[in-house]
């Protein structure tokens, strides 16, 4: 069975319908497929600045002091994801549709202390992901809103602004949305 494919597209949290960690994010999906999904969530800075985070790994730090590092989801919090446009030739990529990649290599985070990194970035800790069949589910469940991806909003969007852009995609302002769902 071929499932729909929701590769480069935003993920949007409906209000009322996803608590915790993941209400009011915005989730960009980077591989789906019949064995399941996995993306980073964009909008949810951590306490974590990248140059703590650089110089824990022992990396020079030539970066915006205060530039975070984002909770990318729940699993493999203790692993670095960098999301970034898709320049550069790292050891560990994967390429998205769109121009984007996401890359775990230290080298890239090396190159970004040094600043010879790409020139748009966002680095997490950590991914979110999806079993088989589990993201169609909840979307069918009305937890989630999917919206074609805009580097825009990744990279250049304030992180509090990124789910009311994300969500303005849809021609809908934030308001809009509801918690309370009905099926016809």
């Amino acid at each position: 069975m071929q499932t729909a494919q929701f590769k480069n597209q935003f993920l949007i949290a409906m209000p009322g319908q996803v608590a915790g960690d993941f209400a009011r994010s915005v989730t960009l999906l980077a591989d789906h497929n019949d064995d399941g999904a996995m993306g980073l969530v964009i909008n949810k800075p951590s306490d974590l600045s990248l140059v703590d985070m650089l110089g824990q790994l022992d990396i020079e730090a030539h970066v915006d002091r205060d530039m975070p590092v984002y909770w990318g989801g729940p699993v493999q919090t203790e692993r670095g994801f960098v999301l970034h446009t898709d320049e550069g030739d790292w050891e560990s990529s994967l390429h998205i549709e769109g121009g984007l990649a996401i890359t775990t290599s230290r080298d890239i985070l090396e190159a970004i202390g040094n600043g010879f990194g790409p020139s748009a970035y966002l680095i997490t800790l950590g991914y979110a992901g999806w079993g088989a069949g589990q993201l169609e589910s909840e979307i069918l469940a009305n937890s989630w809103l999917t919206a074609p991806s805009k580097s825009a909003i990744i990279f250049q969007s304030p992180a509090e602004r990124r789910w009311a852009d994300a969500t303005g995609l849809l021609g809908l302002e934030a308001y809009q949305l509801s918690g309370a769902v009905g099926h016809a």
